[in-house]
């Protein structure tokens, strides 16, 4: 049986697995800019999902923000290789403008999950075959 996953995400989003350090993780695949720009914007419950991995073509410098993000989330950043970058952990936005959390460095990937739910210091992101 499928994952279920918000309504709120368009039809069609991919879901994967993927390993962060020794841990399977569900998650939904931004790997589109229009998937990218919606991320976890208005979605209420994660369901069956661990979190969103936002996938990019290219290292990647820009920030990421919580408007219209009704969740507390967990935020890491990973080079192309899988290596963590920077860690953050990301409370929905109240005012305007929205802050921004930006890496320390350049990205290739970027996992959010419920905030909490990340382990402290994560290492390794992997993708199963």
């Amino acid at each position: 049986m499928p994952p279920r996953v918000p309504k709120v995400l368009p039809q069609g989003t991919e879901v994967n697995t993927v390993l962060l350090d020794d841990r399977e993780l569900v998650v939904a695949v931004a790997d589109t800019a229009a998937l990218r720009r919606q991320g976890l914007m208005h979605v209420e419950d994660l369901l069956d999902l661990d979190g969103m991995l936002f996938v990019f073509d290219d290292d990647n410098t820009g920030g990421f923000w919580m408007k219209h993000t009704l969740l507390s989330l967990d935020i890491a950043f990973f080079d192309a290789d899988g290596a963590v970058v920077d860690r953050f952990v990301m409370d929905p936005c109240t005012a305007d403008p929205c802050p921004t959390y930006s890496a320390a460095g350049p990205y290739r990937y970027a996992l959010e999950m419920a905030a909490g739910t990340m382990a402290p210091n994560p290492r390794l992101l992997t993708f199963q075959e």
